[in-house]
């Protein structure tokens, strides 16, 4: 339980605030489309009732002389109908607020987040307590508290409120030199539209499909990727100066280390290969990928990144430092390490489960991370039942990657039914 109206920002968390420009901010969306209309007043009746069940998310944005910090905010974000496109600019002003929003449309709810809030599968444990939550309050439902359902009316754990990086860091740092890879480009929305496109298929045939790769899910989605944007490497990079092409997967570290805290609890590995070295079929693409998620994806690999990135928070010297220093050193390490060493992220939020009560009102699940600061494109990927919902987000015009990725699965055999913003 919090003792206190304030939280320090968690390991993760920490680079969001100074990382952020006055025209990006690094966000993103869950939602839920259910089976019947959303009633806005029972929604936010339940975004009310979970106030003081989830302190570490009904916050806002504060900063002091050494940090920025979680101020609990005095009442809960106001439900709002969606008006645009997903993921519209967070601004600094609405973080000194709330540090996120709720939204309703037709069918579905949207919840998005600074990312220094949570990871997504924080924000999954919200969202699938929000939704338990409106059921109960329209339907007058029971719903068990299972399956990352929170009962609302539970003090919460001390476990969820924990910073999980500080006992799962390593005693050896790892060294952050890695090759930088290739960058996908394309020309910009000059309003900061955010484009966005969906591919809705049969999560059977998707796994199906995997298993014919002898990968994971998430392996062979990195595996089509990575040769949809070795395709479009080949047309626009003269041969010789071609680039490593690799994925930023970030990998959900409660998978490997005891911990249940709803905070930021995750890191990203970048997975590929180097075209230099000769032609890929997609089969040897998926093993290597298969192959290096083996490789770096332990416990032992982990705590080790993990150290990379505590050892310099609990430095005497940086600790004691103004915030405006914490800041620029902050910037300088992720122009460096942070978004030139992958072409764009995948997350996976995987198998998405709800209580059986909660099936019969609910249709889909939806995972929308927000483009990086120089990543014109990012995919998420969310299942639920048999249905698997993979977002592409860009805010540039071109849509080749989307184009030639959803070609491929459907040469594959698995069909995608599209659908667009744009529309």
């Amino acid at each position: 339980m919090i003792t206190k109206n304030w939280l320090e920002l968690d390991n993760a968390a920490q680079i969001f605030p100074a990382i952020r420009r006055a025209n990006w901010v690094n966000t993103f969306r869950v939602s839920v489309n259910l089976t019947d209309p959303v009633d806005p007043v029972c929604l936010q009746q339940a975004v009310n009732d979970l106030k003081d069940r989830f302190p570490s998310l009904y916050v806002k944005l504060g900063s002091g002389l050494f940090w920025y910090f979680l101020e609990q905010t005095a009442a809960p974000p106001t439900v709002q109908q969606d008006y645009a496109y997903p993921l519209t600019h967070m601004s600094a002003r609405e973080q000194a607020k709330c540090c996120f929003r709720v939204f309703y449309y037709r069918n579905r709810i949207a919840v998005e987040f600074f990312h220094a809030l949570t990871d997504g599968s924080g924000a999954m444990v919200y969202l699938k307590t929000l939704t338990a939550q409106y059921l109960r309050r329209k339907y007058g439902i029971f719903i068990p508290n299972e399956k990352g359902v929170l009962n609302p009316v539970d003090l919460p754990r001390a476990g969820e409120l924990e910073d999980a990086f500080l006992d799962a860091a390593g005693d050896f740092p790892a060294s952050r030199k890695e090759e930088d890879a290739f960058r996908l480009r394309g020309t910009r929305e000059p309003s900061g539209f955010n484009h966005l496109l969906t591919g809705v298929l049969p999560t059977d045939l998707l796994v199906r499909a995997a298993k014919k790769f002898n990968v994971t899910v998430t392996a062979f989605l990195s595996g089509v990727l990575i040769e949809s944007i070795l395709a479009i490497q080949k047309q626009s990079v003269p041969d010789g100066r071609e680039k490593p092409v690799k994925i930023t997967i970030p990998v959900n570290l409660r998978n490997l280390f005891p911990s249940e805290t709803l905070r930021n609890f995750a890191l990203v590995v970048n997975l590929g290969v180097d075209p230099r070295l000769g032609d890929y079929s997609l089969q040897e693409i998926c093993t290597e990928v298969k192959n290096q998620m083996q490789v770096e994806i332990t416990p032992k690999k982990m705590a080790s990144r993990i150290a990379s990135n505590v050892r310099p928070q609990q430095a005497a010297a940086l600790r004691a430092a103004p915030r405006f220093i914490k800041t620029f050193a902050m910037r300088m390490v992720y122009s460096s390490v942070g978004e030139s060493k992958g072409c764009l992220n995948l997350s996976n939020l995987g198998q998405i489960k709800t209580p059986a009560e909660m099936e019969p009102y609910i249709d889909r699940f939806d995972f929308i991370i927000g483009v990086q600061y120089t990543y014109p494109n990012n995919c998420s990927v969310a299942s639920y039942k048999n249905t698997t919902c993979i977002n592409f987000i860009r805010n540039i015009r071109e849509t080749d990657l989307e184009q030639r990725f959803f070609s491929r699965l459907v040469e594959l055999g698995i069909p995608v039914k599209v659908e667009s913003n744009d529309s």
